[in-house]
């Protein structure tokens, strides 16, 4: 990616986060570095230790303490949950504004605003805020079109079968 994108994979069907993760390893592999921010994912430990093997180049952050999917969490989970998840969202804003990286990947970002979260005005401003040189990538289910709009590229992952 050249000159700073904006990435997004959306869709019902499977491969967004893989897609994603592999542009961030493809980054890694070209000494640029790489930070993945996971929402509302259930923790798959051999994922984790696969890509520390990329680290200084790539790193995983997962802001969600319990280990299983947002949606299968008892209501007051949710609730803990929630905070844990703005504070990875808070994060995301503190990469950007600090160019931290050369390319950011918020995985199932988009969900945040289905779980009201986070509005869509607070991406379209993170996203608005990318610094120049920054490529950012966003999967989720579902793309609110004026999100799509301050995109560069859009892929819709669906399944036929």
């Amino acid at each position: 990616m050249a000159n700073g994108v904006i990435k997004i994979y959306y869709g019902e069907g499977r491969g967004k986060s893989s897609s994603a993760l592999g542009n961030a390893v493809l980054a890694a592999a070209e000494s640029k570095e790489a930070i993945i921010i996971q929402f509302l994912k259930e923790k798959i430990s051999m994922q984790e230790e696969y890509l520390k093997r990329f680290e200084p180049e790539l790193k995983l952050f997962r802001f969600a303490k319990q280990d299983e999917c947002f949606e299968k969490l008892p209501e007051e989970l949710q609730a803990e949950e929630r905070k844990n998840l703005r504070n990875g969202f808070n994060y995301g804003k503190k990469v950007i504004s600090t160019s931290a990286c050369d390319l950011l990947v918020l995985d199932e970002i988009l969900g945040l605003i289905d779980e009201k979260i986070i509005e869509i005005d607070e991406i379209k401003e993170i996203l608005t805020r990318k610094p120049e040189d920054m490529d950012i990538i966003l999967t989720g289910r579902i793309l609110p079109e004026e999100i799509r709009k301050i995109a560069n590229e859009v892929y819709h992952i669906s399944q036929e079968y």
